[in-house]
C-alpha cells in the first residue's frame, strides 16, 4: 500500500519510521522547514526498541505529486486539523482510507464532513515521544501502540488489507473491532492525565501520591465519565475504575503531551479535549467543577502566551 503520513513529527515520524524500517512505501507530507530539516539531517529516531535512521525519507509539500494514496495517516495536533485537511485533500482518491490518531473524538465529525464517513477509519495511539535537536524523534517509554479499525467494527476487505500492511512492524499495530469505544476510553484517559498533569505542572507520580492530588484525579475522571455517559458514548462497564487503576500503574515520571506543550510555550489541545466536554456538560446541565478548573488553567496559560 502507498502510505502518506501527514507530518513527520513525534508520532508520525516514529510510526512512519517503523513502517519504513519494515520496507513499506511511506511518504511524509510536511511543511517547507521540516522538509529541509529531513533533507539536511534525515529522519532519526532514538528508541529503546532500536534506533532508526533514514538519510533521505520521501517527503513532499502539499500539491506535489498530486496522486491518491491508499491510506493517509493523520497525526497532527487538533488545532492544526483544519489546515491539515486542506493540505492532504489533493491526495484523497476514491478508495483512500483516512486514519486519524488525534486525541479526543470531535475530529471525526470534521473529517466526515470533509471526505464522507466511508473514507474515515477510527484510530488512536499510545506512545510517549518528543522532538529533539534537528527534529530527531525521541521515544521515551516502552509503549508504542497504534490501534485502528472500521468505525462500524466490520472486518472489511480494506481493513484486513491494512492489517496485513502493518503486520511485522517493530511496533504494535492492532486491529480493533470496537475502535470507537476504544477511542472514547482513550479520551477519558488522556483527559484525566493531561488535565491533572497540566494543572499541577508535574508528572503523574508526585500528584497521585499526594492525598488531595489523588482526589483530584478521581474527581476529573468521575466528571468526565458522567459527561460521556450523558452524550451516549459507548463506554464499557467499569471503565472509570479501570482507568483509575491504570493511572496508578503508569510510570512515576509520566507526562502528558499537553503538559509538554505548555513547558515549551506551545499551543495546546485544551479546546479539543476539555472545551468540547464542557460544552456538552453545559448542554446536559452536568456539573464539572474540576474539569472547568483544568480548562481555565489552560486558557489562562494560552492568554499569557500572547
Amino acid at each position: 500500500m502507498k502510505i502518506l503520513i501527514v507530518g513527520a513529527g513525534a508520532i508520525g515520524g516514529y510510526f512512519g519510521g517503523r513502517l519504513l524500517e519494515k520496507g513499506e512505501d511511506v511518504t511524509f507530507l510536511v511543511r517547507e522547514k521540516r522538509k529541509q530539516q529531513l533533507k539536511d539531517h534525515g529522519l532519526a529516531v532514538e528508541s529503546i526498541h532500536g534506533n532508526m535512521y533514514f538519510p533521505e525519507p520521501q517527503a513532499i509539500l502539499t500539491g506535489e505529486n498530486a496522486e491518491p494514496y491508499d491510506v493517509i495517516l493523520l497525526s497532527t495536533k487538533s488545532y492544526h486539523l483544519g489546515n491539515a485537511i486542506e493540505s492532504f485533500r489533493h491526495y484523497v482518491g476514491e478508495d483512500t482510507m483516512i486514519l486519524p490518531l488525534l486525541n479526543g473524538i470531535s475530529h471525526l465529525d470534521l473529517l466526515t464532513e470533509a471526505f464522507g464517513r466511508e473514507k474515515v477509519l477510527g484510530g488512536l495511539c499510545f506512545i510517549e515521544t518528543t522532538l529533539g535537536e534537528n527534529g530527531k524523534v525521541i521515544h521515551t517509554s516502552p509503549i508504542q501502540d497504534l490501534v485502528f479499525g472500521e468505525l462500524s467494527g466490520e472486518k472489511s476487505e480494506r481493513i484486513l488489507g491494512l492489517k496485513s500492511t502493518f503486520e511485522g512492524t517493530k511496533a504494535s499495530f492492532r486491529l480493533s473491532e470496537s475502535i470507537e469505544q476504544e477511542m472514547w476510553h482513550k479520551y477519558l484517559f488522556i483527559t484525566s492525565l493531561s488535565g491533572i498533569t497540566s494543572l499541577f505542572r508535574s508528572p503523574i507520580g508526585p500528584i497521585r501520591e499526594q492525598h488531595h492530588g489523588l482526589a483530584k484525579i478521581q474527581s476529573v475522571m468521575q466528571e468526565t465519565v458522567a459527561i460521556m455517559e450523558g452524550i451516549g458514548a459507548p463506554l464499557a462497564d467499569g471503565v472509570g475504575g479501570a482507568t483509575l487503576a491504570r493511572m496508578k500503574e503508569i510510570g512515576y515520571g509520566m507526562k502528558s503531551s499537553l503538559q509538554r506543550d505548555m513547558e515549551k510555550s506551545l499551543p495546546t489541545e485544551g479546546d479539543h479535549l476539555f472545551g468540547y466536554l464542557l460544552d456538552q456538560a453545559s448542554r446536559l446541565k452536568i456539573s464539572a467543577p474540576t474539569l472547568a478548573t483544568i480548562y481555565a488553567n489552560v486558557k489562562i496559560y494560552e492568554k499569557n502566551m500572547n
